[in-house]
Formats: structure tokens, C-alpha cells, sequence
């Protein structure tokens, strides 16, 4: 019996990555013979980081893990999904709202491609707080991130906010 190798792909901007995506990442590593994690190029939100940097940053924050390679992409995410040859789209749960975002993707995806499918990994407690957007409010008043998110994340955060004047 020929069993299907099953890619998945894990996108988000990763704003910058943090423990959570990670944790999601490592996870997927376990259940899929190759996660694709892609850094979405053009977000629809203000960034900090630009794409080579976020793309850097989340190569650095996974390179552990084995099964696990780092794209960069831009268009629709379902559209890169079929051009990798994803059978499986990850995405990462942290609160209820999250949730009804995750759900209405998911539904959208569906219906474009009904060959992929959507996991949603729910946040291990520890990191169900943890979302780029805090991780960047902390950093900009100088508090401290060390828990939420890579050292060399943390060591750029500082970096950016002090070129830009904030701390």
C-alpha cells in the first residue's frame, strides 16, 4: 500500500514570529510528513518587519525542526497552497474570536479548494495570550519579550524600535 505523503502548509505574516507560531509549527511537524510554513509578503495590516526580515527571522526560529522548510509567498494563500502541493492548510487557535476568523477562512478555502483541508491546532495554554501584535506593543515600551518569543527576535525588536525612536 502506497501511502500519500501529506504536505501542509502553515502561512502567516509572522509580525514578528513568537513561541505560539512555534509551538504550532513544532506540533504540525509531528503529524505531517512536510510543513511549508509561508511568510505572506503583502499583508493587509500595518508590519514592522519587512518581508526579508520576517522571512530571516522565522528561518531562524524553526530551523530545528527537520520536516519543516520556510517560503516566502504573496497572491492568495490557497492558490500557493496548490502550487506546493499542499493537501492540509494549519492554522493556530488561541481565543474564541480567533475562532470565527479561522472559521469563515476556512469555509472561504473550502470552497475554492475542496481538496485542501484545514487543522486547527488550539494554543498550548502557555502561549494562548502570546499574538505578534502584543509581542510588538511590549517591545515598543521597552518591556521585556524573552518569554514570548525567540532571543534573536527579541534582540531585532529592540533594534527596529530604537532606529525608529520608540525606545
Amino acid at each position: 500500500m502506497n501511502k500519500q505523503m501529506i504536505t501542509a502548509l502553515y502561512p502567516a505574516s509572522f509580525d514578528p514570529i513568537t513561541y505560539g507560531h512555534v509551538d504550532v509549527a513544532e506540533r504540525a511537524s509531528k503529524l505531517f510528513d512536510e510543513v511549508v510554513v509561508g511568510v505572506f509578503d503583502k499583508p493587509l495590516k500595518n508590519i514592522l518587519f519587512s518581508s526579508e526580515e520576517r522571512y530571516s527571522m522565522t528561518c531562524n526560529a524553526l530551523a530545528h525542526i527537520d520536516n519543516v522548510h520556510v517560503v516566502k509567498y504573496s497572491g492568495l494563500t490557497i492558490k500557493f497552497a496548490h502550487s506546493i502541493g499542499a493537501n492540509v492548510m494549519v492554522r493556530g487557535l488561541r481565543v474564541i474570536s480567533d475562532f470565527e476568523w479561522e472559521m469563515q477562512l476556512a469555509l472561504a478555502n473550502k470552497n475554492f479548494a475542496p481538496d485542501i483541508e484545514t487543522v486547527c491546532f488550539m494554543s498550548s495554554h502557555r502561549y494562548s495570550f502570546v499574538s505578534s501584535s502584543l509581542v510588538r506593543e511590549i517591545a515598543m515600551h521597552g518591556g521585556s519579550v524573552s518569554d514570548l518569543t525567540p532571543p534573536h527576535v527579541v534582540e531585532l525588536l529592540q533594534k527596529k524600535y530604537k532606529e525608529m525612536g520608540k525606545i
